[in-house]
């Protein structure tokens, strides 16, 4: 059985806002950048006036003809508005004579991103766009009376090229249809929409269908021991943990236990939904797809929110508390092999069984099942290596 953590490719979240007043521009952006969608795609003018509103990803459209003074702080260069991309200029005959193909070419190399936008008119755009979409770092397709089929033409074309695909789309039904579409979907979406709530709702649902999910098991608990006093880490993020979540945890990078986050009342502390209360200084975290050692956290970083049916989603660290207290030693054993963790000993620390429910380190015994995220290949600075390495 495939074990840890599967990787599976994050999805874009454009957010179209040229059109209109500045006033009806500006609530689109506004809207990105309190949802935490990844770009706003604006006019090449309104770059600057973005940056006021806020820190985000800004794509900009850029005329056929050279670039102007605006678009230079843009991320993102966009061809095709006004040009062959919408209709706007007929179509060349020949690739060659392209002037979106020709723009697109000049700007490679300069450090940023470049798009082609084509609205799919007829199959001459949907040629068009799998010739130009060669050539950029994003192509940006906009479907007209057929949504599905020249999108699942595009990305069966491109899906060997290096280019993202971004699908037009004006609600959160088109996108998850658009994210899905041939398994692979398209790389992200280009919401084209004023309605704030399908913005919520396609972030959601990119949240829940493709975040990575981790392999958790249960291990049979062999040993539960006091220790001596030692240094400890709280981990307190920006986002609240219901129960059932927590933290993977661990003394060995290739077993690594899910401490529950303090999101349950108790008659000793006030609960604390934000808070997982991690292990001693030394153990590994899971990030992501790499490990860290807890003592390296600190605020800004970002930590893995696992539940105990393996759903992950990403958090903001706030605060990293690291504070002397008394310690105790969990080991378990799973297909053969010994896991250890030390946490602090207090009957507010908890791991999580196999129901989702949690079990106090005060109250865990011998013969307990508690759920762990096991793995094969051996970690060289958090990054999975294949060798052997004995930690115990």
């Amino acid at each position: 059985m495939k074990r840890g953590v599967y990787q599976m490719e994050s999805k874009q979240v454009w957010v179209k806002a040229d059109e209109g007043a500045w006033e009806e521009r500006k609530k689109r952006v506004t809207n990105a950048l309190e949802s935490g969608a990844d770009v706003v795609l604006v006019n090449e003018d309104d770059v600057l006036l973005v940056r006021e509103l806020g820190r985000i990803k800004v794509a900009a459209f850029v005329s056929s003809a050279a670039s102007r003074s605006n678009d230079a702080d843009a991320d993102i260069l966009v061809v095709g508005k006004e040009g062959e991309g919408d209709g706007t200029i007929p179509l060349p005959g020949d690739t060659a004579s392209s002037e979106d193909l020709g723009r697109l070419k000049q700007l490679a190399g300069d450090g940023r991103g470049s798009a082609s936008y084509v609205v799919i008119k007829g199959k001459k755009y949907e040629t068009f766009a799998a010739e130009v979409g060669s050539s950029a770092d994003n192509l940006i397709v906009i479907g007209t009376d057929w949504k599905v089929i020249p999108l699942e033409n595009i990305i069966a074309e491109l899906h060997k090229k290096d280019v993202n695909i971004i699908a037009g789309v004006r609600d959160a039904e088109e996108a998850k249809l658009a994210l899905e579409t041939l398994e692979h979907g398209a790389h992200g979406i280009l919401l084209d929409s004023d309605d704030p709530s399908e913005l919520k709702r396609i972030i959601e649902f990119i949240n829940q269908r493709f975040s990575p999910k981790a392999q958790l098991e249960p291990a049979r608990v062999t040993t539960v021991r006091q220790l001596s006093m030692g240094d400890r880490v709280c981990v307190d993020t920006c986002s609240m943990m219901a129960p059932g979540e927590g933290m993977l945890v661990g003394s060995q990078s290739d077993v690594l236990f899910l401490v529950h986050s303090e999101s349950e009342e108790s008659p000793y502390v006030a609960s604390r939904p934000f808070r997982v209360n991690a292990g001693a200084v030394h153990s590994y975290i899971l990030v992501g797809d790499k490990t860290r050692y807890l003592s390296e956290l600190s605020a800004g970083d970002e930590a893995l929110v696992v539940g105990f049916d393996g759903s992950t989603r990403k958090a903001v660290v706030g605060r990293v508390k690291i504070e002397r207290r008394p310690l105790i030693l969990v080991e378990a054993e799973i297909g053969g092999r010994t896991a250890k963790i030390i946490l602090q000993n207090a009957e507010t620390i908890k791991l999580v069984r196999p129901d989702g429910s949690s079990v106090s380190v005060a109250e865990l015994k011998e013969g307990d099942e508690i759920m762990v995220r096991i793995e094969g290949s051996a970690r060289h600075f958090g990054m999975k290596v294949d060798e052997t390495i004995l930690e115990k």
